[in-house]
């Protein structure tokens, strides 16, 4: 499942975590990555200053913690410290799937769901989609800024070349209380319909099933 999650940061966090990464200090992005990612990534990073991420990771952090649609739909065990890349004229990232086992500096987990967040207005800069390869031909993804997109770590998926401006970008990667994607997606689905149920009929029978089925589910699924 693919789910676009519109304003994760409203207008003010954004302008506060730009002119955070304004004066930051970029590096190689190949430096955090394995062997394979290595030799496809042509990016750059921010350099991880203590004071710095531990702001910009309050901000994050916060948002997505009372952002009902990133926990209905990722269900989030664990979440990693963000991020932070710039792709410039030139730079991009190709076909690649994300490692499936993160936390090279603290507690290892498993990544289920990866995540962009979108920095910059996508009308300052030319190229750089996220493009994700599905059975079903190329999906394109160019967010306004503050928007992000959730996806399985698993996908196969590029950053397209950025030809004009700057595209600036934050990610992280989750491990889910479900492991399964298939089952992630059934259970958000599921649960759109519950949240419906629980305002219009809350105390009718088939609300009550519904929520016991959600509920369930989880519990069965769930991987801990």
């Amino acid at each position: 499942m693919l789910l676009t999650i519109p304003g994760l940061l409203n207008p003010a966090q954004v302008q506060k975590v730009q002119e955070l990464l304004t004066d930051a200090e970029f590096v190689d992005g190949k430096l955090s990555a394995g062997f394979a990612a290595s030799r496809v990534k042509n990016n750059e990073e921010m350099r991880q200053e203590p004071e710095r991420m531990k702001l910009l990771v309050r901000i994050l952090m916060a948002s997505l913690g009372h952002n009902e649609r990133f926990r209905f739909g990722a269900l989030p065990h664990r979440v990693a410290d963000p991020i932070f890349a710039r792709y410039r004229p030139g730079m991009t990232y190709g076909d690649h799937v994300d490692d499936p086992i993160m936390g090279s500096s603290g507690p290892r987990f498993r990544s289920d769901v990866s995540m962009t967040l979108f920095l910059n207005a996508p009308d300052t800069y030319d190229g750089g989609d996220l493009v994700m390869r599905t059975p079903f031909g190329d999906r394109r993804v160019k967010l306004p800024a503050g928007d992000a997109v959730i996806y399985p770590s698993s996908s196969l998926h590029q950053v397209a070349e950025v030809t004009r401006g700057e595209r600036l970008v934050a990610l992280t990667w989750i491990q889910s209380y479900v492991r399964d994607p298939a089952q992630r997606e059934l259970l958000f689905e599921l649960n759109q319909a519950r949240e419906v149920l629980l305002k219009e009929a809350p105390t009718a029978d088939h609300t009550a099933l519904v929520d016991r089925s959600y509920s369930n589910l989880v519990r069965m699924w769930s991987d801990l």
